[in-house]
């Protein structure tokens, strides 16, 4: 079995849990720049590089893993949300993407195959691929509405150097996360899906949007069914939520996604919204009771957690949920759907 059947199998059965944040649980190392710099050589202050880690300090990485593995992720997602040349021309590591995505890679399916030698379930391992921080449909200069820092060609071929370095490192899908535009994610679906046709196996697509604001749209402007309807053709294993608000305020934008997906739903809140420091303060617990409330309404097939949320958050979500159904991918009519900002079916 490949790993898509192997995963659609579980998914049939229960829900399926997902890893948590990275960011704060490599804050709590209290890192200094020269923990993230190691012996290599380079002009820039490295201090907040998480992806760097994966070279430098890999035993980090590899514990934040096993940590959420332990407490109950069936998916664990690579410490590469920035692994792209625009992302690492920040700090002058724009010659190390290909090492750090391969490497990511390996300690991610390295403490995959250790915990499934504990207790033989299997393990999956989600390729992470950020928005970057560019942005291909807005404008950055008020003075220009035409001006783009980036173009589709160059954005597409970074995300392409990503996803061929992930595919050889051996993960099992590509998850293109924390979309705010949806033309930069149509960049990123082409080319996961390249990358996947040169390499030989196949490595599906996973997609998560983010919203910005309360009016539930991206950052381009798309509610959560335009960017579905925008992207369905890559046929993704999955679409689905991240980021932006914890799980009670994503819970209405998950119901209109679930009716509508014709595929499984991955969603994983931050844990809560920050308090006037930053800081994330919403317990395990609080966490667990609001995810089940998603799954008590059928809408999810997998969940985890993202900004604030820790391996303590992890274990009590999948705590929470052990034994529940999952969501049942619904038969939609056949019926041409498209996307401005807004969705839109034409019916014969």
């Amino acid at each position: 079995m490949t790993a898509e059947q192997k995963l659609r199998a579980l998914a049939a059965e229960k829900i399926l849990i997902f890893d948590g944040g990275y960011g704060t649980s490599i804050q709590k190392h209290g890192l200094t720049e020269a923990d993230y710099r190691g012996d290599l050589d380079l002009s820039k202050d490295q201090k907040g590089n998480n992806d760097l880690l994966c070279l430098t300090r890999p035993d980090i990485v590899e514990g934040i893993h096993t940590a959420y593995l332990d407490n109950g992720a069936d998916m664990i997602e690579t410490n590469t949300f920035s692994s792209t040349k625009i992302a690492m021309a920040d700090y002058g590591c724009e010659h190390l993407v290909w090492d750090i995505n391969v490497a990511a890679a390996k300690i991610a399916r390295a403490a995959c195959e250790k915990a499934t030698a504990k207790d033989g379930k299997p393990r999956f391992v989600c390729g992470s691929i950020g928005p970057t921080n560019k942005t291909l449909s807005i404008s950055p200069d008020v003075n220009d509405p035409a001006y783009r820092e980036v173009d589709y060609d160059t954005l597409k071929a970074d995300y392409r150097e990503q996803c061929d370095a992930l595919i050889a490192g051996g993960v099992d899908f590509l998850l293109i996360e924390t979309c705010f535009d949806t033309l930069n994610a149509k960049a990123a679906g082409m080319a996961a899906r390249e990358a996947e046709a040169a390499s030989g196996r196949p490595v599906p697509v996973m997609l998560s949007f983010t919203i910005t604001d309360m009016s539930g749209r991206n950052l381009s402007g798309h509610t959560i069914n335009a960017f579905w309807y925008s992207l369905r053709h890559l046929k993704p294993l999955t679409i689905g939520v991240n980021c932006a608000f914890g799980a009670d305020l994503l819970r209405p934008y998950l119901s209109e996604l679930s009716k509508n997906a014709d595929t499984l739903i991955l969603a994983y809140p931050n844990a809560g919204l920050p308090n006037e420091l930053g800081q994330y303060d919403e317990l395990p617990e609080t966490t667990a009771k609001l995810i089940r409330d998603w799954v008590d309404e059928g809408l999810v097939n997998m969940v985890g957690g993202c900004c604030g949320t820790t391996p303590a958050h992890i274990g009590a979500v999948a705590k929470a949920l052990a034994g529940h159904k999952p969501r049942v991918v619904p038969e939609l009519q056949v019926v041409t759907r498209l996307a401005g900002l807004e969705p839109m079916h034409i019916a014969a």
